[in-house]
């Protein structure tokens, strides 16, 4: 340190100490007014002189803080030319935000035109960029909040369907327990047997399975054309109904409860990173428990992006006829069609 600093301010201590006990002989609170303009570090009594003093220093017409532009400091300009009390890009129109436009190639540009799937995202550095990273939390978003969720009561009211349960409690289950998705609670088993007809053609029934969001945007359209596909075909319907938290291996012990010639099976798909939205169809020839899973027959991928579910709809009409005229589904089915 300085040894001329160090000498002045042992000696403005000394004085400081020298005034106070000065002012201690003779009660005087105020600081000596001949106190030298030039010191360098101020001491105060009390935090009434304290007070005193700072708003001398406020009442200045110098900022506390100042802020300079950047470009302004760089280029040289002085403190006073700062223009710090502007906002920041003065002028410059407010755009919204938008990622930078991809650059691909002519080929990958013709391949994204036919599938959903994350190519030519290209990369910054070693890890993925902004966009696609954001775009796959987005997706894995969507894909836990399929599985975690559930189908609204308006819409079984809409479907004009009731509900029945599985051997399941709660989600955390029904993930971790395959087994008791493909049973019904013996309240299911008592209302199914209560409210439903037995022996028809077909029985239509509906699922959440791993996905409600499934069910929600997609049952309606497909309920709706299998229905009057049916119609058209002079197929009967059995009753309706929607299990809550069920697994396709389920149809086994509703074709043992309702004894159907075939089950139609409406159920959530397991949510993926292209579409948390899909659902599938599972159809048998007469289930029953111990069916093995090369009799059920599945129309899957059914979303907007994927078969349209109007589309599906009508489809499973003709499937169904198919396996009512073969007694059989499956490679049964397939093997019997020659």
């Amino acid at each position: 340190m300085n040894e001329q600093l160090v000498s002045m301010i042992t000696q403005l201590v000394v004085e400081k100490l020298g005034n106070n006990v000065s002012d201690k002989s003779t009660n005087q609170t105020t600081v000596d007014a001949e106190e030298p303009k030039d010191t360098l570090i101020k001491f105060y009594d009390t935090a009434t002189n304290l007070q005193e003093e700072v708003p001398s220093l406020i009442q200045t017409n110098e900022p506390l803080i100042k802020l300079y532009h950047h470009e302004s400091f760089q280029s040289g300009g002085s403190h006073v030319q700062a223009n710090y009390f502007d906002p920041p890009y003065n002028g410059a129109a407010i755009q919204p935000f938008s990622f930078e436009a991809d650059e691909v190639s002519e080929s990958v540009q013709a391949a994204k035109q036919h599938t959903p799937a994350r190519i030519g995202v290209g990369r910054a550095g070693t890890r993925p960029k902004t966009k696609t990273w954001l775009k796959f939390r987005l997706d894995h978003a969507a894909a836990v909040d399929a599985v975690y969720g559930e189908v609204t009561e308006g819409l079984l009211q809409n479907l004009n369907v009731f509900q029945v349960t599985t051997k399941v409690t709660d989600k955390e289950e029904y993930i971790t327990r395959p087994d008791l998705g493909r049973r019904l609670s013996d309240e299911g088993k008592a209302l199914i047997q209560s409210k439903c007809k037995q022996n028809p053609k077909v029985q239509i029934i509906i699922s959440n399975g791993l996905s409600a969001s499934a069910i929600e945007e997609n049952v309606q359209d497909v309920y709706l054309a299998l229905q009057q596909s049916l119609s058209n075909l002079n197929i009967e319907i059995g009753t309706t109904f929607y299990i809550d938290k069920g697994r396709v291996a389920l149809m086994d012990e509703i074709g043992e409860i309702l004894q159907p010639e075939v089950i139609v099976y409406l159920i959530g798909e397991r949510p993926g990173l292209v579409s948390a939205e899909s659902m599938s169809a599972y159809l048998c020839y007469k289930p029953r428990i111990g069916t093995v899973e090369a009799e059920r027959m599945v129309i899957s991928n059914i979303h907007k992006g994927g078969i349209p579910p109007l589309e599906a709809g009508a489809y499973l009409g003709t499937v169904v006829q198919k396996i009512l005229q073969y007694q059989a589904s499956g490679v049964d089915l397939v093997a019997k069609e020659g």
